[in-house]
């Protein structure tokens, strides 16, 4: 049984927090009065939604009522002051209060790769080949190119939610910064032309939920699931998300009462990988099918020093940036964050120009390399781990990411006059992307993600073209595709048998050291069409938790209970193995032989006897294999021994309003916090210059407010994000830019 020890973590970018130790800071002045700000919330009633918002809104007049939901989430949105939260939270009828969060997006090889390609089409009862013909296949996402010419013909409904009506057409340039997400999206599941998707007859319903630069709500995209309920459809994918690990996030509950409806609900696992606890939801969904990414067959490029060849330094492509293929060395710079006065000192013409994540975008790096003559740019992630991206337009120069690690050691060499790198190539496939979120779910210690799929350099449709892009995103709509075969094949199934098929039949995938990667970072395995068309038994559910104890609990029990069905026209005998290895402290209590009729089903019970006190604090994980002649099925496993160190502060961002005096932030706590706080210090000296804002009492959730500049000076500030609950500090430490205010010029 292999064994991870618990240690505490260090995440990307806002979204993925770098724990640090508080006491490098000095110590923080008292803590200002709070100022009010005003919040949208989504607010689930015990009972009639419309009438509880209106009985709301009689308490509290200055509230505004944004959108009332019955299908899936029994509950309204509101706009409301902050201060006005405990109220509500206290009145009759309001079962929880979450604010409103912003949703992000976050072939040709990759279909057949995973046994979905035209040769390997099997057929139905009626003799049809199996291409996803009469199943109906929701995309909610930032709408579809329906006149792209590999998706004619294929968009049957849908709705716009964005701009209420019937047309869930893409985000056009005159409407704001334009759309593609979902039009790739849709390509991989349906396309029919110069390339094919792995249902090509499948019948597309589109739902806009993301508008213009993709970008959504937790409204939106909730009522998009309630109407792609509502409509029908046999199949929802979400290529979606946000950084929020927590099971009982409303995107997340909307999609488990979709599954309970019989719908199958395929969404990402999410982009922030590759450090634990970064699943997000809608991802942290119980019922729903949460998909990681691994690679198809690729030539991935490493780049190393000339005379440091012993150390290859691993890459990522931006989107919509040229693709990196040079064959040659090249003068290697670096030009700090990549501004244009970062680059009147340095010599880049022809050069490769190392850059540092930060202070300014992607797309404006890449811009100003390209100005000043570079031939590629390399971005470094400014905390550990490595990343993904995208530029906000396509720029003509090739854009790479890069850890933190391997930027450090690149910076310093180049500094010590490291002037040459070199391009090498290594033919991989079936490994899991950096990127791919990894789980367990807080709260629930669930399995996350439950399957992976090719999700790196995914070429499909996007409006006027094609595009090879990375991500979750990318990995989701292989599964939904190959759902919707087995759906055409077994219109009977339900969503659970559906997510058996595809989970029992993954092909479990192998790391550089040789080990499985564990449960949490790969589901089952890597999803195999064929082999999930062809299976006689379905294990569901197709991974479990035994959740956590603590060491000085006394002798007990866990138990895990699984549904063998027997799916064929013949009696079977089935055995359960347990793992032969287990660690001291363990039994385990399991049915070891049962036969079953054809057609029949049987829930069994895997239990663990457990003696706390001889476990190590830690997260362990196997697998129970059920065997049935030659069908052999894995059920992948984890538990916790002590409380997990998972964040107790996550998803953190921070970005200037629309008022340029006004900033807003985001931060999800998942045990809530008695004190929280954000304290502003001197990137050099680490002086104590401010509170830009602070809280108290917070419940467990996501925390959204917006605050104002307070007169500070424009810069770069380090800022230490801290939260305080039953005695104990948890802090991350990030770099904030603060601008001065730009007065208005008429003329």
């Amino acid at each position: 049984m292999a064994k991870l020890a618990i240690v505490t973590l260090l995440f990307l970018f806002s979204i993925l927090p770098s724990h640090v130790n508080a006491v490098e800071f000095p110590e923080r002045p008292p803590i200002p009065d709070d100022d009010d700000t005003e919040i949208v919330a989504m607010i689930e009633a015990s009972d009639n939604p419309i009438e509880t918002a209106e009985y709301v809104k009689e308490v509290l007049p200055t509230a505004e009522i944004r959108k009332t939901y019955k299908t899936l989430y029994n509950g309204f949105s509101m706009k409301l002051n902050e201060k006005d939260i405990t109220t509500l939270q206290a009145m009759p009828g309001i079962e929880r209060v979450d604010p409103v969060v912003t949703y992000a997006p976050a072939l040709d090889q990759s279909v057949p790769f995973i046994g979905g390609g035209e040769k390997d089409r099997q057929k139905d009862g009626q003799g049809e080949k199996l291409t996803g013909k009469g199943v109906k296949v929701a995309v909610i996402d930032t709408g579809i190119d329906y006149k792209h010419p590999d998706l004619s013909g294929r968009l049957e409904g849908g709705y716009d939610v964005i701009d209420d009506d019937s047309d869930p057409m893409e985000t056009k340039k005159k409407q704001g910064p334009p759309t593609m997400h979902g039009t790739h999206v849709s390509g991989i599941i349906a396309a029919d032309g110069r390339l094919q998707g792995v249902a090509p007859d499948a019948e597309l319903y589109g739902y806009r939920a993301l508008g213009p630069n993709g970008m959504g709500t937790t409204e939106q995209v909730i009522e998009a699931i309630e109407r792609a309920v509502e409509d029908e459809v046999d199949i929802i994918n979400l290529s979606l998300g946000n950084t929020v690990n927590g099971p009982d996030w409303p995107t997340s509950t909307a999609l488990d009462k979709a599954v309970d409806e019989g719908v199958v609900a395929v969404t990402s696992n999410g982009n922030s990988g590759p450090s634990l606890w970064t699943v997000g939801s809608p991802g942290t969904s119980t019922n729903a099918i949460s998909v990681g990414a691994s690679t198809p067959p690729l030539t991935i490029p490493y780049l190393v020093l000339d005379d440091e060849r012993q150390r290859e330094m691993s890459i990522q492509p931006i989107q919509q940036a040229a693709p990196w293929n040079f064959k040659r060395d090249h003068r290697i710079q670096y030009a700090e964050w990549g501004r244009e006065e970062d680059f009147e000192e340095v010599d880049v013409n022809g050069a490769i120009v190392l850059l540092e994540r930060g202070v300014t975008s992607f797309t404006m790096k890449a811009k100003n390399a390209l100005e000043a003559g570079a031939e590629a740019v390399i971005i470094y992630n400014q905390h550990e781990g490595e990343f993904s991206g995208s530029l906000k337009e396509p720029v003509d120069i090739p854009v790479v990411s890069m850890s933190h690690e391997d930027g450090e050691w690149l910076k310093e060499h180049v500094k010590n006059g490291h002037k040459d790198i070199r391009t090498v190539y290594r033919e991989e496939e079936d490994a899991i992307a950096p990127f791919s979120s990894r789980g367990p779910v807080t709260h629930t210690w669930g399995v996350k993600p439950d399957i992976v799929a090719p999700g790196v350099d995914i070429e499909s449709t996007i409006p006027d073209g094609y595009l090879g892009l990375n991500g979750t995103s990318m990995a989701a709509p292989h599964v939904a595709g190959a759902a919707a075969l087995i759906k055409q094949k077994h219109p009977d199934w339900t969503p659970e048998q559906v997510k058996a098929a595809l989970m029992n039949s993954a092909k479990p995938l192998i790391d550089e050291a040789g080990m499985k990667y564990p449960p949490h970072v790969q589901g089952a395995g890597r999803l195999q069409i064929q082999e999930a068309l062809k299976l006689e038994t379905l294990v569901y559910p197709g991974a479990a938790s035994f959740g956590k104890w603590m060491r000085e609990d006394r002798r007990l029990e866990k138990t895990a209970s699984v549904t063998v069905d027997n799916q064929s026209d013949k009696k079977k005998t089935y055995s359960v193995k347990p793992p032969f290895e287990v660690p001291d402290g363990v039994q385990w209590k399991v049915p070891y032989s049962f036969e079953l009729e054809p057609g029949e089903s049987r829930t069994i019970d895997l239990t663990m006897d457990v003696w706390p006190a001889l476990f190590e604090s830690g997260m362990y994980h196997d697998e129970v294999i059920l065997e049935s002649g030659s069908e052999s099925h894995r059920i992948p496993y984890l538990f916790f021994v002590e409380e997990p160190e998972y964040p107790r502060l996550m998803a953190f961002l921070f970005e200037q309003t629309s008022n340029p005096e006004t900033y807003h932030y985001e931060v999800y706590l998942p045990g809530g916090a008695e004190e929280f706080g954000i304290a502003l210090y001197d990137p050099d000296t680490f002086q104590f210059i401010d509170y830009l804002d602070t809280k108290h009492d917070l419940e467990r959730g996501m925390l959204e407010a917006e605050v104002e500049n307070k007169d500070i000076p424009e810069g770069v500030y380090k800022a230490l994000i801290y939260a305080i609950n039953d005695g104990k500090e948890d802090a991350i430490e990030r770099e904030i830019l603060i601008q001065e205010p730009k007065e208005n010029v008429s003329s």
